[in-house]
């Protein structure tokens, strides 16, 4: 007897059943092909209850019980037949053309099942590397890469003229670095794959970036934010004029935090552009500009033509250089809000960053609202994290009083995690509101650690900030030392 009707039958039927539900129960959406409730109880040879889903929540559960097998038919095929990774990496044949054939080819079937199984891990990239003698096959999860197979290389050619196939690459250059993309559907839900290739030594080796929209807006009070810091942001980016910006390395979460600050300004009442290499996330109610270098179309251009669309608010999605700082900053002095990224490892080193770029102070005291760093660290399992005493070293290194007696919170590793000890990430924070006493301090090109003194007095740098998860047992010591540098300072002394 089986427990559930296959996917493709779900998706156009309206019909699928609710896993873990006693009674059985079948879920069905409005709309519903009701003469296939007689399929349904062939297929399932027992009796069973029915349960009225809108449109929305069918595709919630669609998503949820067939996990990735919606990325298409051979996809949910794979998910039938409980197919792993290594069944379909031994299922490839040694001699016959893998990419001969449909849908059904091996090579075909295996790329479906490395999209399904990523996503099912929430891991956010795919790499996969040619070497001598393996091909690797890494995930990053929760920022962390986790190799997940290896195998012959020979497959690794036609593994990646697939995906370029797929991403509407030229399969016949394989001495220049690529870049693609491919749009699916996972169980009613729009997702994107940003492919780059780039040869190496053995072969081209290919990054895919797996994008969800649903998890880039969250909304402000889902990024982890503490009370007082969201407060004082929200106050911010609520200012008609001026420049806020988000710093950060790479994959630090910059781009969700400005999407969620959108969402909350996008009231329909004012006009909100978007500036970004490449769009990463589509917004409804936002224009969206993706930047083209080939043919000129660069931040700084693009935003000088901006202002006869008349914007009250643009988000540029980095400032890269000096053209693109003065005309973000110009841009603010004519009464509108800019919003953008930089890359540094705090707030008060964005100034520094800018004034190295040959902005003016002047400018810059006059422009700058706040400025935002953040980082991301990993939670600790809820499953199997544990207790520990922290040494006295690593109290030393955490800023603890010597005489510390309590207990901290650590990693072990289950089934649940993968053996990692983590899941999910959390937002580290510091904000730096420009102040009139910051905008003296900038104007007279005061140093980045006075900058900081004055800042942060009263308010929590990254560090001190990411204290609260550890003590509250939602991140391990050792996480947050591994992403944040505990400041040199603390409150005013040195």
């Amino acid at each position: 007897m089986r427990t559930q009707v296959n996917y493709a039958f779900a998706r156009d039927k309206g019909l699928a059943v609710i896993p873990g539900r006693t009674p059985l129960t079948v879920a069905m959406r409005e709309g519903a092909d009701v003469l296939a409730l007689a399929e349904v109880r062939r297929v399932l040879g027992a009796s069973f209850q029915l349960e009225a889903h809108t449109a929305i929540a069918f595709e919630r559960l669609l998503s949820e019980g067939f996990g990735g097998g919606a990325l298409d038919g051979t996809a949910a095929a794979a998910a039938e037949k409980q197919e792993n990774l290594e069944t379909l990496f031994d299922g490839l044949p040694q001699t016959e053309d893998l990419l001969a054939g449909d849908g059904d080819a091996p090579i075909v079937r295996l790329i479906n099942g490395l999209l399904q199984d990523a996503i099912k891990r929430r891991a956010s990239d795919i790499h996969i590397d040619p070497f001598e003698e393996k091909l690797s096959i890494r995930y990053r999860i929760d920022g962390e890469l986790q190799e997940v197979l290896t195998a012959s290389r020979r497959i690794a050619a036609p593994l990646v003229s697939r995906i370029k196939v797929m991403s509407r690459l030229d399969i016949s250059e394989k001495r220049m670095p690529q870049d693609g993309r491919v749009s699916l559907s996972l169980g009613g839900r729009a997702l994107d794959v940003r492919v780059a290739t780039l040869p190496t030594r053995y072969g081209e080796r290919v990054a895919l970036r797996i994008l969800d929209t649903r998890q880039a807006l969250v909304g402000l009070g889902g990024l982890g934010m503490d009370a007082a810091t969201l407060d004082r942001f929200r106050a911010a980016i609520a200012e008609p004029n001026g420049v806020i910006l988000v710093t950060g390395p790479t994959g630090s979460g910059k781009t969700t935090t400005l999407y969620s600050a959108l969402a909350m300004l996008n009231t329909g009442r004012v006009n909100i552009m978007t500036l970004e290499d490449p769009v990463e996330y589509g917004l409804d109610g936002i224009s969206q500009t993706p930047m083209d270098h080939k043919v000129g179309l660069t931040f700084a251009a693009t935003l000088r033509s901006i202002l006869r669309n008349d914007p009250n608010i643009v988000m540029v999605g980095e400032i890269r250089d000096a053209e693109t700082a003065e005309v973000a900053l110009e841009f603010a002095l004519t009464g509108r809000l800019a919003l953008s990224t930089v890359h540094t490892n705090s707030s008060a080193g964005a100034i520094t960053r800018l004034r190295d770029m040959g902005i003016e102070s002047f400018l810059l005291a006059s422009t700058l609202r706040a400025i935002l760093a953040q980082r991301l660290v990993r939670r600790l399992c809820p499953q199997c994290k544990t207790h520990s005493t922290p040494d006295a070293a690593l109290i030393g290194q955490l800023g603890l009083p010597a005489d510390f007696s309590g207990s901290l919170w650590r990693p072990a590793g289950c089934e649940a995690c993968r053996g990692t000890g983590y899941t999910g990430r959390l937002g580290v924070y510091e904000l730096l509101l420009v102040t009139p006493a910051i905008k003296r301090l900038i104007h007279e090109q005061a140093s980045e650690e006075l900058i900081e003194r004055a800042a942060f007095e009263s308010a929590d740098m990254l560090f001190s900030n990411g204290m609260r998860h550890v003590i509250s047992g939602e991140t391990s010591a050792e996480e947050l030392l591994h992403v944040c540098r505990r400041e040199a300072w603390s409150h005013g002394s040195l």
